[in-house]
């Protein structure tokens, strides 16, 4: 029983640290992959005009932000309740 609390602690200290390290040395703005890909067209095709707009802009970047978040919650949620589903169709399978 210990030896599973020290694990577990062990694991939870090893998450903290994969999330506050890169925040404390790693200097500057996060940005996103489509902000640089945009920019990296530009440079190489300066007249690129893109194919179509978005049907929608959100009015700011925290509301931008809350509905990416939403959808990664909603999907790590399904796919933590089919995984829960698939377990607990095994064990009872097992216990038959």
């Amino acid at each position: 029983m210990k030896e599973s609390k020290k694990t577990n602690w062990m694991l939870i200290i090893l998450a903290i640290l994969i999330v506050v390290i890169p925040l404390v040395f790693v200097q500057g703005e996060y940005g996103g992959a489509d902000g640089m890909a945009s920019e990296e067209i530009e440079t190489l095709n300066p007249g690129y005009e893109p194919w179509f707009e978005s049907l929608w802009e959100p009015p700011s970047g925290e509301i931008e932000s809350l509905l990416f978040g939403l959808q990664a919650a909603i999907g790590a949620g399904a796919i933590g309740y089919i995984i829960g589903n698939w377990k607990g169709a095994a064990g009872k399978k097992e216990s038959k």
